[in-house]
């Protein structure tokens, strides 16, 4: 059975956990870098990217995985989990001095679409996701202002605004929130994509 850890130092921790636990993997709380070993996958919450950053500096873990992740370990970030994959932030003051994890060779944008007052939803057109329109949540949201030329653009706002989900091999990630949403996809593709690398590896 496939094991997905859940970074579980602040954040949308339980929601992602009830999404993966619903589509049938095991799910594993990841709060210091031991606890990473034997997981196939990692899941970085939405939350406050500083609050991981400064918790996840007192253990490691950040380090660790972004070693890991170096080395091939799938990781999909949702909304902070998204900026601390991205190898460059803008208006990440807070995070200097503190590892994140990077790898995903995009540029973030903190807040980009406002603060708590102006969170909104839309319906996204998602590649990838058959079906309806993806009813994205986003909440103190990053944009994606820069990608780099392994990076797939899944996803963006209106017709041809901001880009909100990026794909880069094993990397996955999302400005918004689909795991405060019911809609399983998004997650089920992010098992999906682990399943498929670990069969390729094993080939």
């Amino acid at each position: 059975m496939t094991t997905i850890g859940v970074v579980a130092l602040q954040g949308a921790v339980s929601e992602h956990i009830a999404m993966l636990t619903a589509l049938g993997v095991s799910v594993r709380e990841i709060r210091t870098p031991d606890r990473l070993d034997g997981v196939d996958a990692v899941v970085l919450p939405g939350g406050e990217s500083t609050a991981m950053a400064r918790a996840a500096a007192k253990v490691g873990l950040f380090d660790e995985l972004s070693v890991r992740a170096g080395a091939g370990l799938p990781v999909f970030g949702t909304c902070a989990g998204l900026i601390l994959l991205a190898e460059r932030v803008q208006d990440g003051e807070t995070l200097e001095g503190f590892a994140t994890v990077g790898g995903l060779d995009i540029t973030a944008r903190r807040n980009a679409f406002g603060g708590q007052l102006a969170s909104f939803t839309e319906d996204l057109a998602v590649a990838g996701l058959d079906g309806p329109a993806f009813p994205a949540v986003f909440i103190r949201a990053p944009q994606v202002v820069e990608v780099g030329p392994e990076v797939e653009v899944l996803a963006r706002t209106g017709v041809d605004g901001p880009v909100v989900a990026v794909r880069q091999g094993h990397l996955l990630a999302t400005s918004f929130h689909p795991e405060l949403t019911a809609d399983p996809r998004l997650h089920r593709y992010f098992v999906r994509m682990v399943e498929g690398l670990s069969a390729r590896r094993a080939a």
